[in-house]
């Protein structure tokens, strides 16, 4: 089992909320809150801090090894702004960026340039009402220059997850509405928690990370319960069957592929390795990051509600959790991990790097493992609410700001 990392974060006073995207700067200045995560509250001023601790002890004699470029060589770029509540990007390997806009759109970026009319409109049957909830994932299918078929994942009547399929029409900037396919509907006992993050893995499935079912504490045991799919990542074949098929090699004999999560915002694979990086939310004290190498046979244990994060929560936990790689603590300032994605760009000085954030501080961290030890830094300290990350099919990486904003991580 890893250790766990103790991350020392400082913070710069909150400005006043902006309700438009602007340029990175420091300090952060939220906007709004992020969807059902704890609204952020006025936090300690004290000096950023530079390196963060190792998870692994390094003897004294060992010099220390930073493996993170310059940040200041470095900046996010504004490529479009005027989105409604932003909360995820994708691409289709076309050089278009398609981003979700919460209340049931998704938007296409193109050659630099937002398009007026959405890629998808299905207002109809998403259910925004509450901060949580609305639609929240989406992926391309690995074949979709073929096949035309992308998923999402979205709050519909009654509260309830819907993961469905849905087709591109003759005109390649619009999807058909009509064409929806529902593989999954999964009651929602509680608007928030409702988790959202699709990917495709590289062994052609594909995976859903879906949160405990809300409130606080998951006063049903979801995480833990292996009868239900709440606080869990799904896997599932969406072509051997219709709608899908179970993976033979799914660890329980259904969709279950990973559980004990709280509330998982953001996951992605390392699109060189394969390996899995899943950004689990906290409750009070910790966030999180947990991480399954490629080729993991499944079944793992990730903890909550026995734990948050590497830390007792609630019961007397088995044997067996997995622990994350690496957390961060409230009271050292944040309130909820935003996942990102394994660097695989043209800039060489960022390859390998998984880039992660928080919404409350707008910090960005880096993370990378180091001759068998996990390092993170503090990279950048950034004015907007991160509600997600993105990835081109040049592995250039994007940043999702809850006021509208998309921005790219270039070179000064």
């Amino acid at each position: 089992m890893l250790q766990r990392l103790l991350i020392l974060l400082t913070l710069l006073m909150l400005a006043a909320c902006t309700t438009q995207p602007s340029p990175l700067l420091s300090p952060p200045t939220p906007d709004s809150t992020l969807p059902a995560f704890a609204s952020p509250t006025a936090l300690p001023s004290t000096p950023l801090p530079t390196d963060l601790p190792l998870t692994a002890t390094v003897t004294p004699s060992q010099p220390a090894v930073t493996p993170f470029p310059n940040a200041d060589d470095f900046t996010w770029t504004l490529i479009a702004s005027g989105l409604v509540r932003p909360v995820d990007l994708q691409a289709d390997g076309s050089g278009r960026l398609f981003v979700i806009e919460k209340p049931g759109r998704i938007r296409i970026i193109e050659n630099g340039q937002l398009i007026d009319e959405p890629f998808l409109n299905i207002e109809d049957r998403v259910n925004d009402s509450s901060n949580e909830m609305g639609l929240l994932g989406l992926a391309f299918h690995p074949h979709y220059a073929q096949n035309g078929y992308f998923f999402v994942n979205y709050t519909g009547s009654g509260g309830d997850t819907f993961i469905s399929r849905f087709q591109v029409s003759s005109d390649p900037n619009r999807a058909d509405p009509s064409s929806e396919v529902n593989l999954l509907r999964i009651k929602q006992p509680f608007p928030n928690h409702n988790g959202g993050t699709l990917q495709f893995g590289p062994d052609g499935y594909l995976y859903a990370g879906l949160g405990d079912g809300g409130l606080a504490g998951d006063p049903f045991g979801n995480a833990q319960s292996l009868r239900t799919l709440l606080g869990k990542i799904l896997r599932i074949d969406v072509d051997s069957a219709e709608p899908y098929a179970v993976p033979p090699d799914n660890p329980f004999g259904d969709e279950i592929w990973a559980y004990g999560l709280r509330n998982p915002w953001r996951m992605a694979f390392d699109p060189l390795t394969g390996d899995l990086y899943i950004a689990d939310v906290g409750q009070d004290t910790w966030e999180e990051i947990n991480y399954l190498p490629a080729g993991s046979p499944g079944g793992v244990n990730f903890g909550w509600d026995y734990r948050e994060g590497a830390h007792p929560f609630e019961g007397e936990a088995p044997a067996g959790l997995t622990d994350p790689i690496v957390e961060y603590n409230h009271a050292e300032g944040g309130c909820s991990v935003t996942g990102g994605y394994v660097y695989r760009g043209a800039m060489p000085e960022w390859n390998g790097i998984y880039l992660y954030g928080d919404y409350c501080t707008g910090f960005i961290w880096g993370l990378v493992r180091l001759d068998g030890a996990w390092q993170t830094k503090v990279l950048f300290d950034t004015d907007v609410n991160i509600t997600s990350f993105g990835q081109d099919k040049n592995g250039e990486v994007y940043l999702v700001a809850d006021g509208g904003g998309v921005y790219q991580l270039v070179r000064k």
